[in-house]
This record gives structure tokens, sequence and C-alpha cells, in this order.
């Protein structure tokens, strides 16, 4: 990625309200859903990658999680929804990033979560970047649940060109220190009535690939 993406990110969130954008749910029901099935309880440490101002940060804290990092590309996403959150804001560790270009501590995190960050990384360095990142960062034992537009979904999005990937092209990406746990579809729709088709991922740290 380069400062050009920044910027474009920065102009969306600057310019739009969450709500407007084709990405934006109320509630990110798939991803708490595998979440939970990871085994999400207060101790866990998670970091939300690619996160804007999405609602999921607000949905941890009313968990009672106090291990919480939230990292996006975009400065001004993340004053969206430390706004949004208020003092609850200060129980949370804010993080700016690109996605391809991560500096995580290692086994620093026992769940990762990205609806919607990877598949914006259409070049194949910059996707073994992020996989990287995830390996390093994640504990063994861990689980990453990785969500992103499927094999039938859009092919841009936010004016961006995306790659397309169902959860079985995913635990590929990840490779074989990764298993293949769950795997969840959804039709998301946009503010404005649109179907998106959505695929989602599960998947182990250590363990060969296995079909869900």
């Amino acid at each position: 990625m380069t400062q050009d993406t920044t910027d474009h990110w920065q102009a969306v969130y600057r310019s739009k309200q969450p709500q407007e954008v084709s990405w934006f749910a109320p509630r990110l029901n798939v991803s708490l859903g595998l979440l939970r099935h990871a085994g999400l309880n207060p101790e866990s440490r998670i970091i939300d990658i690619g996160a804007g101002a999405s609602t999921l940060v607000d949905d941890l804290l009313d968990l009672g999680l106090r291990h919480i990092t939230v990292l996006d590309i975009s400065e001004a996403s993340l004053a969206v929804a430390r706004q949004r959150l208020g003092t609850r804001a200060a129980h949370v560790a804010w993080r700016v990033a690109d996605a391809a270009r991560m500096d995580l501590p290692a086994r620093s995190y026992d769940l990762w979560h990205d609806r919607a960050a990877l598949h914006f990384l259409v070049d194949e360095a910059d996707a073994a970047a992020y996989v990287a990142s995830a390996t390093r960062a994640v504990v063994d034992g861990g689980f990453a649940v990785i969500g992103g537009f499927a094999a039938d979904g859009p092919e841009r999005c936010s004016g961006l060109p995306v790659a397309r990937r169902d959860a079985q092209d995913i635990a590929r990406l990840f490779g074989p220190q990764f298993a293949l746990v769950d795997a969840q579809r959804e039709q998301h729709a946009t503010p404005w009535g649109a179907a998106q088709s959505f695929a989602y991922a599960l998947l182990r740290k250590g363990g060969a690939l296995s079909a869900p």
C-alpha cells in the first residue's frame, strides 16, 4: 500500500458518516459468532485489523473484554470510534498502521479479527506480509477470524479493487500453520439495499489444513 491509500481512507472517514459506507453493519453478528466459537472470553487478547469505525469494539467492551487492540490505516476512522465510545475508549489500545506493514509484537494476541481489510491487499507481496504479521502475532493455539468479499462478491469496494476469496482460499493463503476450523457466508445488505456476498474463515494456528 502507499500514501495514496492512506489518503483515500482518511478522505472516506472525513467525508462520510459510518452508516453511509457500503460495509456498514450495526452489529457484526457473523464475526461475533465465530469469535465465540474460538473461545472469546473477558481475558482474551484480541486485535481488530482494519476496524475503521466498526461497532465490534463496542460489543467486545460490553462482553467485558479487557485486552482489546483496534488497528486501522486511517486515524480519522479511529477518531470516529473513540468519540462514539466516549470514556470507554480509554480501555482500548488504538493503533494506526497499514495492514500490509504492521509491526506487532510476537505471540501477543489470542484472537485476530479482520472484516474486509485483507481483501484490499491485491498485491501478492502485501498479502504475504499480512499473513506473516498474523502468524507472528497470534499465539500457538490462537485463532484468526478473516472475512471479506466471497468469490461471487463485488470486484471493487470504495473505488478500489479487491481480492475475492472463499474460506478455503483464505485458509490456503494462510498456509499450513493454520487449520480451517469453520467457514461461514453472509449476504451483507449495504445501507442502500444492495446485496454483497461475504465469506469468513475461522482459522486456528497450529495444525494442517482441514475442511470445516
